[in-house]
């Protein structure tokens, strides 16, 4: 028979999660007084999450079905550590009810809702029928049991064109897609299904209509065990790529104060319906005139940040506070909203590369003070490896002020103040982003990123004189290291020689474009002659390891990174990659084989869209990879035909691996 949760005091936390949010619960609970156990899986061995845990335990290798999603590797992890609560974080078991209950059944405090409660609100077809009979606007769409590709196709013919199709288990924007006519929605449901079962273990899917240009807005709910129920005020999340928020900001600048009023009163009406304990999100869609409900989250959201810093509340001792069995802190009159604040979320990704997964090792890791409104949750620090096998958020940027125009400045900043090597980051989309006019202004929808992509994307303007300056100053200063000069030998001061003058040639490529540049040194005060133009250079590191760079009298810090033949740079005019060309000819770039399809990164094969002979238009589907929990479609680059396929459906393949040759049509 299964057991009753008991919400009671305990002294020992187990966090059952990875990266930035388990070391986010850590943080907590350590100056709550409790002791915390992390576990991991071998991938994770050197994780930032196992280090700062009082202990931790190994639950498996590296997937996530063989490790943290494997309820009775956590249930013994806790055991063994004598732990005597578990909070589950987000993602992974965070809102799988039987993870709920195995640690009721255990005698372990699960920190969340209860496994019924997760039951009810967790099924997304379960949460709407709720709604229903409780009065809380929905979306039109369907939500019922029967699950084959007929009735769920006539139930799209009824509800009329475009429909969403979604996962009914989980969240995260993942097992969504959309139908903008009915050939499309066959393809769409089995997608979505293989994404679903994929992340969740469940690929019921439910149909909606689909609500154009909506707006995203969702309200922070917390209930105790004494029958108190409090809502957090609004977030606004709106901008989405792939169903997945990007940019999130507290409170919605979409709302007036009636309207915040109605919608927060919903969400409690929503939570109501099942009793609710615990942080939970209720979550809504506006097409600008209504707002419908659309699910509930029966956990902490990856936004919940930015709530913190305009209530003042912590909400994981929150959390742990109601798994105690103690009531909330706070009636619902005395919570109270101050400035504004927004959150980026800063991924592993390449967004030049249709934001494909990057993965690697992080070679520097290097982010602002958390000083003056900014805050920065991550779970990675320098040294780390980015896996293929989990989530690839790095971490969170948010900043607080005292308007939303100030927390959009104060974000903007510290975002250009980001430098990670390794792996490849979307930091510089998100500062385009941030700082786009129609962004401040508000003007957007959940589509505003895929329409304006090009832009946001682009690749940096072409390196200018301080950047150029700035990448022979970086190559002069990593040379000065190696050779161990002395601090007080005039060589320090660049290309000093006692006589005469000398020449030196740098060539970097940026792009497809070559840049070159010549340093004049010796006798004297250093010169670069970039173009025609000759300019005085001088430089000196500063105190951050970085260096301060004279140019013609001007100075400014250059912050940069020499790696082998790869000169990284960020100057005020943004951030530049370029390679340093050989001057011997040595480091020619192969040419990659166009006519072969290559797995750009390691991942199963989870789909074969194309037989052998097809003829391909250029950019028709032949193949889909599943990297990091999201699927990856692999396209013809131009038209031909398929001349072999070497993979099938199951195989788990590395990156670089040939899985497919085109032969070019004549």
């Amino acid at each position: 028979m299964a057991r009753a949760p008991n919400y009671r005091r305990f002294n020992t936390l187990l966090i059952a999660n990875r990266g930035e949010i388990a070391c986010r619960v850590i943080r907590t609970a350590r100056a709550m007084g409790l002791r915390t156990v992390a576990v991991y899986s071998e991938a994770d061995r050197d994780a930032l999450h196992v280090a700062i845990a009082d202990e931790a335990v190994l639950i498996g290798p590296a997937p996530a079905r063989d490790s943290y999603l494997d309820i009775g590797k956590v249930i013994a992890a806790a055991r063994r550590s004598g732990a005597e609560g578990v909070h589950p974080g987000y993602g992974f078991l965070s809102e799988n009810p039987a993870f709920a209950q195995a640690c009721a059944d255990a005698g372990l405090v699960f920190v969340g809702p209860t496994a019924a409660m997760m039951t009810a609100m967790g099924s997304k077809s379960n949460a709407k029928a709720l709604m229903e009979k409780a009065g809380v606007p929905l979306v039109p769409g369907y939500h019922g049991e029967a699950q084959d590709d007929a009735t769920l196709q006539g139930a799209a013919n009824r509800i009329g064109y475009p429909v969403l199709v979604k996962a009914s288990a989980g969240g995260g924007g993942r097992g969504m897609r959309i139908a903008r006519k009915a050939g499309e929605l066959a393809a769409a449901l089995a997608s979505a299904r293989r994404e679903a079962q994929a992340a969740f273990g469940d690929e019921r899917m439910l149909i909606e209509k689909y609500v154009e240009n909506p707006r995203h807005i969702e309200v922070q709910v917390i209930g105790d065990t004494h029958g108190n129920l409090l809502s957090l005020f609004d977030r606004e999340c709106t901008l989405q790529r792939r169903h997945q928020k990007v940019i999130e900001e507290a409170p919605s600048p979409t709302l007036n104060a009636a309207r915040r009023d109605t919608v927060c009163e919903a969400a409690r009406k929503a939570a109501g319906a099942v009793n609710y304990v615990g942080a939970g999100t209720v979550e809504f869609v506006s097409d600008g005139k209504e707002v419908f409900f659309i699910e509930m989250n029966t956990r902490l959201q990856v936004e919940h940040p930015v709530t913190e810093l305009i209530t003042g509340i912590d909400l994981v001792e929150w959390q742990l506070r109601v798994a105690f069995g103690e009531k909330l802190p706070l009636a619902q009159d005395r919570i109270v909203m101050k400035g504004h604040a927004i959150e980026a979320r800063v991924y592993a990704e390449n967004p030049n590369r249709n934001f494909m997964p990057s993965v690697g090792r992080i070679t520097t890791w290097r982010t602002p003070p958390e000083i003056d409104g900014l805050r920065i949750d991550s779970g990675y620090r320098k040294g780390d490896t980015v896996s293929p096998h989990y989530d690839a958020m790095l971490a969170k940027v948010i900043a607080w002020a005292e308007t939303r125009d100030a927390a959009i400045s104060r974000l903007a900043r510290a975002l250009d103040g980001i430098d990670v090597r390794g792996v490849v980051t979307n930091v510089p989309f998100l500062s385009a982003l941030a700082t786009h006019t129609d962004v401040r202004a508000n003007a957007i929808d959940t589509g505003f990123i895929e329409r304006h992509l090009t832009d946001l994307t682009g690749m940096s303007a072409a390196p200018g004189e301080t950047e150029l300056a700035g990448a022979v100053a970086g190559i002069m200063q990593v040379e000065r290291e190696a050779s161990r000069t002395d601090a007080a030998s005039p060589w320090r001061t660049a290309g000093w020689m006692p006589v005469g003058r000398r020449q030196r040639q740098f060539v970097f490529r940026h792009g497809q474009s070559e840049h070159e540049v010549i340093l004049v040194y010796g006798n004297g005060p250093s010169q670069l002659r970039v173009g025609d133009k000759d300019i005085a250079f001088a430089f000196e590191p500063d105190e951050a390891e970085d260096i301060t760079l004279t140019l013609d009298g001007m100075r400014s810090r250059i912050v940069f990174v020499v790696d082998g033949r790869e000169v990284y740079v960020r100057t005020r005019n943004g951030r530049f990659a370029l390679h340093w060309v050989d001057p011997f000819g040595g480091d020619d770039e192969e040419q990659a084989n166009e006519d072969r399809i290559i797995a750009p990164l390691p991942g199963i094969v989870v789909a074969l869209l194309a037989q052998e002979g097809a003829v391909l238009e250029k950019g028709a589907p032949i193949l889909t990879l599943e990297v990091m929990k999201m699927e990856q479609t692999l396209r013809a680059p131009y038209a031909g035909t398929l001349k072999t396929i070497r993979c099938k459906v199951g195989d788990i393949v590395q990156e670089g691996v040939e899985l497919a040759e085109i032969e070019p049509a004549a």
